[in-house]
């Protein structure tokens, strides 16, 4: 039986990672089992987080943090959580191969997914025009006239990115202001291929084997109007991924795991939660990597308490 268990594979759990292990708790790290790093490895240029003044990419951050956390100690598990017990003393997970993990203590870090418009030809189209992943498709669309739908820092960040491949990038948004930091619009704004129409809502997305266009609707009048299209990007916002604790875990009217105050402590005892999964607000790779490390100083003193 291990002394700790982190489920996820993005800041906060490799920084949990990092502390716990350093700390000789000897966690088991089930990240995925696609690999780790989280939504991080699907972002561009990483121009804020601390030690970097010249930026870094997404991936390579997540990779010097995992092989921060194994230096330490961190055994990284390439397998999916698909179950937990958390409510006895004991903890227990299981993996998407069968096996079933037990702990003294439980760090839930899962992270959040990627919000869908809800459409229904959002997933039949989904690999075929549709995509939620700039850095992971924006190749395949050089050339092209694509839409991002979204307001905030994300879809400004994968507008600008996709202008790389593209030659128009539309940005449709359901209201007549961005919610992007002043950053984040400047460099949209600015950008010569980036295109704004607003006060749109994405109702319908048309193609037989590929998008060809989508149907918006006006949030003023209700009017409708076709837009031709070769690609549309999803970027409306992430929900976090609690799908593995219901019933256990007390959860926040956000949809979050609710914790104590400015603790990492959910209503379990031995179990605590960090980053985007516990934060409904800031969502950013550095607040994600500073409740990792609070979840893992958590976790540490109720380890030594339980032996004390």
């Amino acid at each position: 039986m291990r002394q700790l268990i982190i489920i996820g594979s993005g800041p906060a759990a490799l920084t949990a990672a990092i502390y716990s292990a350093r700390a000789e708790l000897s966690p088991l790290v089930v990240a995925s089992a696609v690999g780790t790093g989280g939504e991080l490895t699907k972002t561009t240029e990483v121009e804020n987080f601390p030690g970097f003044p010249d930026g870094i990419q997404g991936p390579d951050l997540m990779v010097k943090m995992q092989e921060q956390a194994e230096k330490f100690g961190a055994d990284i598990l390439y397998d999916d959580a698909v179950m937990v017990n958390l409510t006895g003393q004991v903890k227990q997970v299981t993996v998407g191969n069968g096996d079933t993990y037990e702990a003294l203590a439980v760090i839930y870090a899962t992270g959040s997914a990627y919000r869908h418009l809800g459409l229904p030809d959002e997933e039949r189209l989904s690999g075929h025009g549709v995509s939620w992943c700039a850095t992971c498709d924006g190749f395949f669309f050089r050339g092209k006239h694509i839409a991002v739908v979204g307001g905030g820092d994300s879809a400004m960040e994968e507008a600008t990115f996709l202008t790389r491949f593209a030659d128009k990038v539309t940005v449709i948004h359901r209201s007549d202001r961005l919610r992007a930091s002043k950053t984040m619009q400047a460099r949209a704004f600015a950008n010569p291929k980036i295109e704004f129409v607003w006060n749109k809502n994405v109702v319908g997305i048309t193609g037989d084997t590929a998008v060809t266009g989508v149907t918006l609707q006006d949030t003023t009048d209700g009017t409708e109007s076709e837009l031709p299209l070769d690609g549309l990007f999803i970027a409306i916002g992430n929900d976090p991924r609690t799908h593995l604790i219901h019933r256990q875990i007390d959860v926040a009217p956000e949809g979050t795991i609710a914790v104590q105050g400015r603790s990492s402590k959910t209503n379990l005892p031995g179990v605590f939660a960090a980053g985007d999964v516990i934060d409904p607000t800031y969502r950013q790779a550095i607040t994600a990597a500073a409740s990792g490390t609070i979840a893992a100083l958590d976790a540490e003193h109720y380890l030594a308490a339980l032996t004390s």
